[in-house]
């Protein structure tokens, strides 16, 4: 959905289509009452996206459409829903992950024909900067982190450690490449061309789609808003990466008025780990360092960070 662009930092220009409100049956019921006796409030939908996009680990959750399709689903299937706020603090992570997740709010924003609002709180980084354009109007601090647009592969490098401590690594493979990035073997050429070319096909993809979704908004050349620095809120503003200064709240109330309802949509937590999170926190702790280390560089190899 195409929002208008007249100013940057004006909320009266951001338009909710009217046909956006859909009706719960006792709605349809109340609608044929006589004018004035019926005036149901907006309601807002708000969710949370934080934390690293993609498999964090063990003792924590992290952004993932299949942890977020329920709670993505229900937000949009909310009567009389006026408008979707995507409250977003994140350092970014997996690219796959951050394309599903915002693909899927835009398709429904789209279907259903619902305004989405992203509002980016410390951080919205890399991946993180890519949920936030899911929304059609994206708000920030001053002092929000905004940016970090493009791609990075890092690890450790043991070889040198190994051969310190007398120990033998011992790898059989068939296909030439199926050791690559081994980080108890020498880094070869071949290697850094392999991930080099993975990245530039991710690359070429993330900028493309921030391009598409802040088309004609976006004020700098692609050497400056795709090199992989960041900015606080104003210089984001200034560059056009986001469309104003404002936090949530104040958002809502200007908008919609007092008398809006605002629906959170949270993840419910059973009942079993409420009463018992500690005793799984405990166990996943005693998780040995290095299985720690080798699930972290067989996961996130290339990631959005």
């Amino acid at each position: 959905m195409k929002a208008t662009n007249k100013s940057k930092n004006s909320i009266s220009t951001v338009k909710v289509p009217g046909n956006s409100k859909r009706l719960s049956k006792i709605d349809q019921l109340m609608s044929l009452l006589p004018i004035g006796f019926y005036n149901p409030k907006p309601v807002v939908a708000v969710i949370r996206l934080e934390g690293v996009i993609g498999k964090a680990g063990a003792m924590k959750s992290g952004l993932t459409i299949s942890s977020l399709n329920k709670l993505i689903e229900k937000m949009f299937k909310l009567p009389r829903l006026d408008a979707v706020c995507l409250c977003i603090n994140s350092p970014g992570g997996s690219p796959v992950q951050s394309e599903l997740i915002s693909k899927r709010i835009i398709s429904l924003a789209k279907e259903l024909e619902v305004t989405v609002y992203s509002f980016i709180e410390d951080i919205a980084a890399s991946g993180g900067y890519w949920l936030a354009c899911s929304g059609d109007k994206i708000f920030a601090n001053k002092s929000s982190i905004i940016g970090s647009i493009g791609v990075i592969s890092s690890g450790f490098g043991f070889h040198g450690a190994i051969e310190k401590l007398g120990i033998e690594r011992r790898v059989i493979t068939e296909g030439k490449n199926k050791s690559v990035l081994d980080p108890f073997q020498p880094v070869k050429a071949s290697d850094v061309k392999l991930v080099k070319d993975l990245q530039k096909n991710i690359y070429a993809h993330f900028t493309d789609t921030i391009k598409e979704r802040r088309k004609g908004r976006i004020t700098q050349t692609d050497d400056i808003i795709f090199n992989g620095e960041f900015w606080t809120g104003q210089k984001a503003l200034d560059y056009g990466l986001i469309d104003g200064i404002d936090d949530l709240y104040s958002f809502i109330y200007k908008r919609y008025g007092k008398e809006v309802k605002i629906e959170y949509i949270e993840q419910q937590q059973s009942w079993f780990k409420r009463k018992f999170g500690m005793a799984q926190i405990a166990q996943e702790i005693t998780d040995t360092a290095l299985n720690r280390i080798e699930e972290r560089l067989l996961t996130s190899k290339i990631d959005l960070y």
